[in-house]
């Protein structure tokens, strides 16, 4: 691309992340870092488990307890039985599929996407996923993030790569001075 046309970073991560690309159809994209949580995560391994299928990357996958954990007491066991039942399937799950867990107790345990950015996960023309609509904060680190379902949960832990269409992007030029302290 000439210095005339230049591409946003969106557009020169997407491409760089292409696995496939057919007129009229999702992408497929290869993701670097899959964060995987308790709440939509459970079905997903149940889908594997059914399938005979194993996860593709567990050294691309990091998994911790964070929507259903109290923020006080920090231990278990936990006074909801529900969000303790999740915690420990999470747990189960990740020493059956061989994904690093920052569980309860765990120093990098946290909400997942804080520890993305503060274990040094999240880089810089990364791809990320995770179910949660929260995901896209990562961008602010200049990775490409999208929040799934479950059933892309499982479709990543499978395959590593995520069927999507292309983001639309805008432009923002600035002509003239800007000012005092706006960079």
């Amino acid at each position: 691309m000439s210095a005339a046309h230049p591409r946003t970073i969106v557009k020169k991560i997407w491409d760089g992340h292409v696995v496939e690309q057919d007129d009229d159809a999702p992408a497929i994209l290869a993701i670097d870092l899959h964060l995987v949580h308790e709440v939509t995560s459970p079905q997903a391994f149940s889908g594997l488990r059914a399938r005979g299928l194993t996860v593709r990357h567990p050294e691309r996958t990091v998994a911790t307890a964070d929507h259903s954990v109290p923020t006080h007491p920090r231990s278990l066991p936990m006074a909801d039985p529900m969000a303790a039942a999740q915690v420990e399937q999470l747990t189960r799950n990740c020493a059956e599929f061989g994904i690093p867990l920052h569980g309860i107790g765990d120093p990098g345990q946290g909400i997942v996407h804080v520890i993305g950015p503060q274990l040094g996960l999240t880089q810089p023309g990364m791809t990320i996923v995770c179910g949660d609509s929260h995901t896209a904060t990562h961008g602010a680190f200049g990775a490409l993030a999208f929040g799934i379902g479950t059933s892309e949960v499982e479709m990543v832990l499978a395959t590593q790569t995520l069927l999507q269409r292309k983001p639309k992007t805008y432009e923002v030029r600035v002509d003239g001075r800007l000012a005092p302290g706006v960079r």
